[in-house]
């Protein structure tokens, strides 16, 4: 049986006026240090399946400060039907507020099939720090099917829209040398700030398979192929810390 459900978290300056859990998707608020509210997706079974239709929506108010994690890696698994799942995240940022978006792993187990879909709407003034891992197949296992795609406006004109495919049915050549060269991790670090327009990022190597993409606007974009999930996060914390000292 196919699951729908939708998570549902509003911030303001003062808290939380909004926490709703539906379904597999339980959100908690959780304890945090410095100026952020915390809150940690925690599932409460086993999702995505095939068929499954999740959403989790963030609307942060006007000065909110807001950090979103989770408690444990999502798994992509095969269900009971052959339909797609599909997970949708829609985030909303407004005037002089800041999202940490910085969930666990999403690993895409052999068989499955999910469509993920990242939309985030940020103010002139809103800041940004959104981090996707994708794992490709649990430890000695092929991947599953993975569809993702992350659109980010700001102000209303676009600022990033990627799309990414992997496992059986993505473009040929998925898994190549020019690709992902037999990596089975993969990830994008974007941060977002108004002041980058002053100072812009400047674009770097960080390593061999690592690199620091300046955008068209005051962001940048970390994207990253690691063979394992471990090496993923070191290289990605390490752009954190450099950049986010806080």
């Amino acid at each position: 049986m196919s699951i729908q459900a939708t998570a549902r978290i509003v911030a303001t300056r003062d808290g939380l006026p909004v926490l709703v859990s539906d379904g597999p998707l339980a959100v908690r608020r959780t304890r945090c240090t410095g100026p952020y509210t915390r809150v940690t997706v925690v599932g409460a079974m086993s999702a995505p399946l095939g068929g499954d239709r999740l959403a989790i929506e963030a609307d942060l108010g006007e000065g909110a400060r807001l950090l979103v994690d989770s408690a444990a890696a999502t798994i992509a698994l095969p269900g009971q039907t052959p339909e797609q799942a599909h997970y949708d995240v829609r985030l909303t940022v407004g005037e002089d507020a800041e999202l940490r978006w910085l969930p666990e792993q999403l690993i895409s187990a052999y068989g499955s099939d999910l469509r993920m879909r990242t939309r985030v709407e940020l103010a002139a003034t809103a800041r940004l720090v959104l981090r996707e891992e994708q794992i490709l197949g649990r430890y000695g296992e092929q991947s599953g099917t993975l569809a993702t795609r992350l659109t980010v406006h700001r102000a209303g004109r676009p600022l990033l829209d990627q799309e990414l495919g992997y496992g059986p049915g993505a473009p040929g050549g998925w898994d190549g040398a020019a690709v992902l060269a037999g990596h089975r991790a993969v990830g994008q670090l974007l941060v977002v700030d108004p002041e980058f327009e002053d100072k812009p990022a400047e674009p770097q190597l960080l390593g061999e398979t690592a690199v620091l993409t300046p955008l068209a606007g005051p962001a940048f974009l970390v994207t990253a192929v690691a063979p394992d999930a471990r090496e993923l996060r070191r290289v990605l914390d390490q752009v954190l810390q450099a950049q986010l000292p806080g």
